[in-house]
């Protein structure tokens, strides 16, 4: 099963993503796609709450910044996968270390296959997204067009998921499938 989870920052997002990894693995492998690529203190502290909040549960942590569908080369693909964040992963694939200029052009369409063939090939799946892209605020252009890309990605997400989930002010909301708590 292949489970998509959106919504706004500091919503319960992850904690909602680590309760349903832990459901639809059935007592097997569990493995934490970690995608942030720390820039500051703020990063690393929200990095240790991360990690803080699923010790114990069992997870084994792989921390894939890039290149995410390598997850299914390095732990057996019939695990239940959790990726946290396909917001940060996609700033990864646009602006790669000591990259200087604009955005690669390619970073969508790449992500967008990396996590499909995770869709496919794993056990199971839940991605988590921010949905930074609903808001009416017009941003700058660099922001404006990772919004455009976050959203073509989490877009091509939903359609492939079974069951898409959106936190939204702490209220649970079910747009496609079924999910039982």
């Amino acid at each position: 099963m292949n489970l998509f989870i959106s919504g706004g920052a500091k919503n319960g997002k992850s904690s909602l993503a680590q309760r349903a990894a832990i459901k639809l693995s059935a007592g097997g492998p569990k493995i934490y796609v970690a995608t942030m690529i720390p820039c500051d203190d703020e990063d690393r502290a929200r990095i240790a709450r991360h990690v803080a909040d699923r010790a114990g549960l069992g997870f084994t942590t792989l921390e894939l910044g890039r290149g995410v569908e390598r997850c299914l080369e390095l732990a057996d693909p019939a695990s239940t996968f959790l990726v946290d964040s396909v917001t940060a992963l996609l700033l990864n694939e646009m602006y790669p270390e000591n990259h200087t200029g604009d955005a690669d052009p390619g970073a969508a369409r790449r992500l967008t296959d990396g996590l499909l063939t995770v869709a496919r090939r794993a056990g199971n799946a839940v991605f988590v997204s921010d949905a930074i892209y609903s808001d009416a605020i017009r941003y700058d252009s660099f922001t404006e067009h990772y919004r455009a890309d976050l959203a073509s990605v989490d877009r091509a997400l939903a359609a492939a998921c079974d069951t898409v989930l959106e936190l939204c002010a702490g209220n649970l909301i079910v747009h496609k499938g079924v999910w039982e708590p």
